[in-house]
């Protein structure tokens, strides 16, 4: 900051710094050092609504710039929340770890005593197949700290088997990732038949930047309609 200009100091000294100004070199000093650590395209609780304001899902502010957000990150309030979050999610674990004894995901035993470290950071990109017009989402997730050996696994939940929306909505079911020591991740996505042609649907697991990719596509209407009629179901990509 500049200090020699200002109304009332001497030449050559710096002057008394108002309040405002203060207030401003410390929002630019947060946000260099957030910008060090955070990637927002990967940050869960960041979110640019209608409007083209940034919000924080976590705390439910509003802010004008990515600045103003990321200034907010390294604050009281943010940090209060992401321990206490991380505190009930880890209560959570425990709780569900109890109560699910010897349940499993997709074939594999859900393991007891666990010790959690949070969600992955993860990235939704909507999709549309230039030649058949589906439409999809990409999820993308973060695993850096992944314990030695494991690999995220996929499975999908119909609405009436979770127990955290209630009452239960049949217009939506649930995708769920799952890799230790991380929480289950759970996206919510439209009760839609899901096409599970292997250039449809796939997985991918970068061990090298511990990275995820995961492909979900969509059936068209038609699909939908005519999936179960012989001869109308779709064999293949249409090109």
């Amino acid at each position: 900051m500049d200090y020699q200009n200002r109304a009332g100091s001497k030449f050559g000294g710096g002057g008394v710094a108002s309040q405002s100004a203060t207030n401003a070199d410390r929002r630019e000093r947060l946000r260099k050092l957030a910008l060090e650590t955070i990637d927002l395209d990967k940050d869960p609780y960041f979110f640019k609504n209608h409007v083209g304001s940034f919000e924080c899902r976590l705390c439910l502010t509003v802010h004008q710039n990515d600045g103003s957000y990321l200034a907010h990150t390294q604050g009281r309030k943010h940090q209060t929340n992401l321990a206490r979050r991380a505190a009930r999610e880890q209560k959570e674990a425990k709780d569900g770890a109890a109560a699910l004894g010897g349940m499993t995901m997709g074939g594999v035993a859900v393991r007891k005593n666990v010790v959690k470290i949070g969600r992955p950071g993860y990235k939704i990109t909507k999709t549309r197949d230039p030649f058949t017009r589906q439409h999809g989402l990409l999820f993308q997730l973060q695993y850096p700290e992944i314990s030695p050996g494991v690999e995220p696994r996929v499975r999908f939940m119909s609405a009436y088997e979770q127990k955290v929306d209630d009452p239960p909505d049949k217009n939506f079911q649930y995708l769920l990732i799952a890799a230790e020591p991380y929480e289950t991740c759970g996206f919510k996505l439209q009760a839609r038949e899901v096409d599970r042609r292997e250039d449809k649907f796939w997985t991918w697991w970068d061990n090298d930047s511990r990275e995820f990719w995961c492909q979900v596509m969509f059936k068209t209407e038609r699909d939908e309609r005519y999936s179960n009629v012989p001869g109308l179901a779709p064999s293949a990509s249409r090109r």
